[in-house]
């Protein structure tokens, strides 16, 4: 049993994905995984949401994916090159500094890609190594 329609996609199969396609379901994952977290830790819903928008934007996700530099594969640092490089046909938020934006979408693109891989153990190892205090 799993979240995924279908079986997961092949490596090959979801390489050929847009990165942002890929980035598009990362933010999800990474979103449930975030507010997850936070429900297990026994939060009140209003700390829950408070964390949960500190967890989930650019500048946390650009600062997660530093904590994961010398942890990622040859073959997932390819990911998150394509996902740095990608660019959206929408501007970067105001409120976003250009480099945390395109940061985020390379680590939501690598979730994406694990996930729709089926590599929830890597994920979750990745996420766990992620969310550790610097």
């Amino acid at each position: 049993m799993s979240l995924r329609e279908s079986a997961p996609m092949t490596e090959e199969t979801a390489r050929l994905l847009n990165p942002l396609q890929l980035a598009y379901i990362g933010d999800t994952v990474w979103d449930l995984l975030v507010r997850t977290r936070l429900l297990y830790r026994g939060r009140n819903l209003r700390h829950m949401h408070q964390e949960a928008v500190a967890h989930v934007n650019a500048a946390a996700q650009a600062a997660a994916l530093r904590r994961l530099e010398g942890v990622t594969t040859e073959q997932e640092n390819d990911i998150l090159r394509r996902g740095r490089n990608a660019h959206a046909r929408h501007p970067v938020p105001k409120n976003q500094d250009p480099g945390d934006y395109s940061a985020a979408t390379a680590l939501e693109a690598l979730i994406g890609y694990l996930y729709v891989t089926g590599q929830e153990e890597r994920l979750l190892q990745l996420f766990d190594i992620s969310q550790q205090e610097e």
